[in-house]
């Protein structure tokens, strides 16, 4: 088959949760001996035409300078112009529609047979608080247009699969991203940060509102926690609302952002040795760090919605307010006893069989080739 996945910051991955995905997918079907390409903006630091087997096309972005809420416009119609233009693929996989429905549009892609247009639908976009209430509307109008013009919808959290059905009855297709289990944790990590073994809490997310991050820190700050084990929080301060957060909170004792981690060995540690993490994300789909966090055998306190709930199942304690923050934590010990090492290896079997890399990418091979023969 040639795939070709369009839409991400481009591979090896430098930037998400999306080009961790197309990296992975786009280099096991290559092993497999599909034809894959890739598309990438001009600016990616990896400027080879190949990665892996994998087919690397560098397409002009002016995010750079046009800031990536606009220009990611311009790359993605550009990219989809040179996929139909200038190649012959058989699929084209589509990471997230924000920023191609006018292309799609453009392009009348819902009246072309050949090739088959798949979507990612990622999380319930038009629903992140970051946006301003006019830019959720037109978000929410481009989910509708990506319902329409798309020939098929990808799910990656069965939550996002029922929403689809029950607002539009638009069936789409159930496929996870993935996450790795390792072995090469290191305790010596957390001296950087002053840290120890089961000594602290752990909150990993990029600070925007959807993903509840104070309603955890004022739940921690009302608990018995609060000046017994330090609250870290890893994330890029200099988000509009990571600045309201370390200015509301910076000046807590116990309250510690520590900023972005990008060393992944460093960050799994830290994810290891932490005593609880907490899972705030709440309009996404299936979030890659939740993924890594049960992966790297955290044990998860989770908001309380039907995104979390269809990966974690029962293995996560779940708070849907600040008081239930802190009712967790005052009664943690007997979490811990009761609950942790068996909610530990729930989680950790269920990396192993649904969200191998591996097994995931058997079933993107499978799906692909169950599309192509829809149009026989």
């Amino acid at each position: 088959m040639r795939i070709a996945f369009i839409s991400t910051r481009g591979i090896p991955n430098d930037y998400g949760g999306f080009e961790q995905f197309a990296e992975y997918i786009s280099v096991g079907l290559a092993n497999r001996g599909h034809e894959v390409t890739v598309y990438s903006p001009h600016f990616h630091p990896y400027k080879e035409n190949s990665y892996k087997g994998v087919r690397i096309k560098h397409i002009y972005s002016p995010e750079t300078w046009m800031g990536s809420s606009v220009g990611s416009f311009f790359y993605d119609f550009a990219s989809l112009r040179d996929a139909l233009k200038r190649e012959r693929f058989d699929i084209i996989y589509e990471a997230g529609y924000t920023s191609i429905v006018p292309a799609y549009i453009w392009f009348n892609v819902k009246n072309i047979r050949h090739p088959v247009f798949t979507t990612n639908m990622d999380g319930l976009e038009y629903k992140r608080t970051k946006f301003n209430r006019w830019v959720r509307k037109f978000v929410f109008w481009e989910e509708r247009m990506t319902v329409k013009h798309s020939h098929y919808l990808i799910a990656d959290n069965m939550g996002i699969h029922d929403y689809y059905k029950e607002k539009y009855g638009k069936e789409s297709k159930f496929l996870a991203y993935g996450a790795d289990i390792h072995e090469d944790y290191n305790s010596e990590f957390l001296k950087e940060f002053g840290l120890e073994e089961n000594g602290y809490y752990l909150l990993v997310a990029r600070l925007e509102p959807e993903n509840n991050i104070a309603m955890a820190i004022d739940g921690y700050l009302a608990s018995e926690e609060n000046g017994r084990r330090p609250l870290v929080i890893v994330g890029k301060t200099n988000t509009p609302h990571g600045k309201e957060l370390v200015a509301r909170y910076g000046k807590e004792r116990s309250v510690r952002f520590i900023g972005g981690i990008y060393d992944f060995k460093k960050l799994n540690s830290i994810r290891k040795y932490s005593l609880a993490y907490f899972h705030g994300h709440s309009v996404g789909g299936t979030n890659p760090s939740l993924l890594e966090a049960m992966a790297s055998g955290c044990f998860i306190l989770a908001n309380d919605n039907l995104f979390n709930r269809a990966v974690l199942k029962h293995h996560a304690e779940y708070y849907s307010t600040p008081a239930e923050v802190t009712g967790l934590l005052n009664d943690m010990a007997v979490y811990v006893v009761r609950d942790k090492e068996k909610f530990i290896a729930a989680n950790l079997e269920e990396i192993r069989t649904a969200y191998s890399w591996e097994h995931l990418v058997d079933e993107h091979e499978k799906y692909f080739e169950w599309l192509l023969a829809q149009k026989r």
